[in-house]
């Protein structure tokens, strides 16, 4: 389990109407460093992330965030204490421009140069400031989401599939930008691409029909015979 838990998640359950998703789960996030949670489709690895940042509520079981009990504070709440989150779909707002986007992003965030950083992590986006966010490539509309995200200096940054949809010769930027990241902030990563997840992240839980099946160092679940069984479709 990671030292110096940041985030704390206890006997987590969680779903949708009388369709429960999660069992039990039990998970630390260090307060610093990447986590990857792994599975199949349908593991339960959306509704995780939903229910940490707040989208979804628990019946059932404990988030405990930088020391303080969230289990009951709305998404707002979490966000303003600390949480980021980047979803898989509907990331950024299409109509808008990705300056505009920035600006959503930058609305509690009292650092003037904050942009200008974002613009130095993500130099694509400096090219497509007047450009709707909905005409961006897959690659860029993630690099625009990942930057809004840390437009709002979070401790704590949830990725739900951050290369679902970018091509190829971009999915190595985004990583190399989350690696740095990851080395600032805690990350934790929901991703489909093995390799790329588990350069990011340091620890790995692997979800199962809503269980924690694996957990470990993301070297031990890498070689550990029994994560083909639990990815396999």
């Amino acid at each position: 389990m990671p030292e110096q838990t940041f985030l704390d998640i206890r006997h987590l359950e969680a779903g949708y109407g009388r369709s429960q998703v999660l069992f039990d789960v039990n998970i630390s996030i260090p307060w610093r460093g990447g986590v990857a949670v792994l599975g199949r489709n349908g593991a339960g690895k959306t509704t995780l992330m939903k229910t940490i940042v707040g989208e979804l509520a628990s019946p059932k079981g404990e988030l405990f965030f930088d020391g303080r009990d969230i289990t009951r504070r709305r998404t707002e709440e979490r966000v303003r204490s600390g949480i980021g989150y980047v979803p898989q779909e509907h990331s950024v707002f299409a109509r808008l421009s990705v300056r505009d986007n920035l600006a959503v992003g930058s609305l509690f965030n009292v650092d003037p140069a904050a942009v200008d950083r974002i613009l130095t992590i993500f130099p694509k986006l400096g090219q497509r400031l007047d450009q709707p966010a909905g005409t961006l490539s897959g690659g860029e509309r993630k690099m625009l989401a990942i930057g809004r995200a840390m437009l709002g200096d979070p401790k704590l940054l949830l990725l739900d599939e951050p290369t679902e949809g970018v091509w190829v010769g971009v999915i190595e930027e985004i990583t190399e930008r989350l690696i740095e990241l990851a080395k600032q902030i805690a990350v934790v990563i929901v991703e489909q691409h093995l390799d790329l997840a588990l350069r990011v992240a340091d620890y790995a839980y692997v979800l199962d029909r809503g269980r924690v099946a694996l957990q470990g160092a993301a070297g031990e679940v890498r070689s550990d015979p029994e994560l083909l069984r639990y990815l396999a479709p």
